[in-house]
């Protein structure tokens, strides 16, 4: 019996007996365990949507390449860009969907100029962000790096820069490329040609190892998302060994039905039980929903699986309000979501703006940028296509009269006079989010703080 089937088998014996353990167990018990599983597996099931629009539906508007192969974007995303929410419009991305149950893959960067950055965020199917290559890590020079999974027991080959361990069977990770200007992505096409993918085997020149099982991915949208999220939390729960310090936990997921590859509804949970575990969850997802209104930094949201241990709700709240977001060292976020009130921002209503006095502007390595949203969490369609305004923009950036930048967020056009600093917003709901990219460690440590969204009066 191999070290996977022996895990399956023991996941199974657990799941029997947590089965034998639900027939005396009470509604109320049964919520609490499922409103606990909700939070744990909600950016699992987020991860999947992407992974599937992306990787598995090649009929779909989002859809890049299939698994483990990269699909480059040489643009920076738009509205028409829904794959997930938040996304920036700074970086082309270049997508990689890894299937690591067969073998390692080894992925190449090319070596690229100094003061450009790129980096591959490598994300496990939890949604930990597990490392990055790249820039801040490894530096421009490039290389082979292997990525290997859970099961994998085996030896690097000579000529891998680093080895790097994912979680999880199946995982997301995407290229981040920096386009200084648009006459510049002629360059940034270049380097996305000279990343590239290959089994381990292939690199190594030896024996392929026989494929992975076939697997039937399950569909998935926006709507079912929610409405059969605990048969899809159970799908991917087979592609992810807990880790040491949650075998228990998911344990006690399965005495409500949520276990790997368990089919949902569970035949032994009595109707009561199934009917609160469906409850939980709903009630979960709500209040993940109000309390990210309260979100102002990323901290706390983005990390390897150790920094996020125990911090399931922040996990899931970056899942909701910013799925695939960096770790701080790489980037560092600020949501606006909320005016000084506490009342959700709303561009129908109102005009906004951020100001940056003399010598304020964001601390970065790298650079910085602040991305308009609609309520949704996407790119706003505008007259101008123009979807944030970031540091290499400042020589068109006007200054007034005492040396302020200020940025104007609002659905009309502020006059010709303004327009350079003007970031388009939607008629309606809106978010902000600023991008510090290489943080600088007066914005890690919070020396540093973003300005406050003002609210100013809409013309009537």
């Amino acid at each position: 019996m191999n070290r996977r089937t022996f895990l399956l088998a023991s996941v199974a014996m657990t799941a029997l007996a947590s089965s034998v353990r639900a027939q005396s167990m009470t509604a109320e018990e049964a919520g609490e365990i499922a409103h606990e599983a909700y939070i744990y597996t909600f950016p699992m099931v987020e991860n999947y949507l992407s992974i599937h629009q992306y990787a598995l539906d090649p009929a779909g508007s989002q859809y890049k390449a299939p698994i483990n192969a990269i699909g480059n974007v040489d643009r920076v995303f738009t509205p028409e860009d829904t794959g997930v929410v938040t996304p920036n419009s700074d970086t082309p991305y270049s997508f990689l969907i890894m299937d690591l149950r067969a073998e390692p893959m080894v992925v190449t960067l090319p070596p690229i100029e100094d003061g450009r950055y790129y980096s591959l965020h490598l994300v496990d199917l939890y949604s930990h962000n597990v490392d990055f290559l790249g820039t801040r890590k490894d530096g421009n020079d490039g290389g082979d790096f292997l990525i290997a999974g859970p099961d994998w027991e085996g030896e690097a080959p000579e000529g891998i820069r680093r080895v790097v361990r994912i979680p999880t069977r199946i995982m997301y990770s995407m290229f981040r490329t920096q386009l200084f200007n648009p006459a510049d992505i002629e360059r940034v096409r270049a380097i996305q040609a000279g990343y590239a993918v290959r089994p381990l085997s292939e690199y190594a020149g030896t024996e392929a190892p026989a494929p992975a099982p076939s697997v039937d991915w399950p569909p998935i949208n926006r709507e079912t998302a929610q409405t059969e999220f605990w048969s899809f939390a159970n799908f991917l729960l087979q592609f992810a060994p807990p880790l040491e310090w949650e075998k228990e936990m998911q344990a006690r997921f399965a005495q409500v039905g949520v276990a790997p590859a368990a089919t949902w509804p569970a035949a032994p949970l009595a109707p009561e039980i199934e009917a609160a575990v469906i409850e939980a969850g709903d009630a979960a997802f709500a209040e993940l929903n109000e309390e990210l209104l309260s979100i102002t930094s990323s901290k706390g949201l983005f990390g390897t699986p150790e920094e996020m241990r125990g911090n399931y709700v922040g996990r899931a709240l970056g899942a909701l309000g910013g799925l695939y977001g960096l770790s701080p060292e790489e980037a560092l976020y600020f949501s606006f979501l909320v005016d000084g009130e506490g009342q959700r921002l709303d561009t129908g209503r109102n005009n906004y703006a951020l100001r940056f006095g003399p010598g304020g502007l964001p601390p970065v390595g790298a650079f910085w940028s602040v991305t308009m949203y609609d309520g949704n969490r996407f790119l706003v369609d505008n007259a101008l296509d123009r979807y944030l305004i970031n540091s290499p923009m400042l020589p068109n950036l006007q200054a007034n009269d005492t040396g302020e930048i200020v940025i104007y967020l609002q659905h009309e056009s502020p006059g010709p006079d303004l327009e350079s600093n003007w970031l388009p917003a939607p008629d309606g709901p809106m978010a902000a989010v600023m991008r510090l990219y290489l943080p600088k460690p007066e914005a890690l440590d919070g020396s540093w703080q973003p300005p406050a969204i003002e609210t100013m009066e809409k013309p009537r």
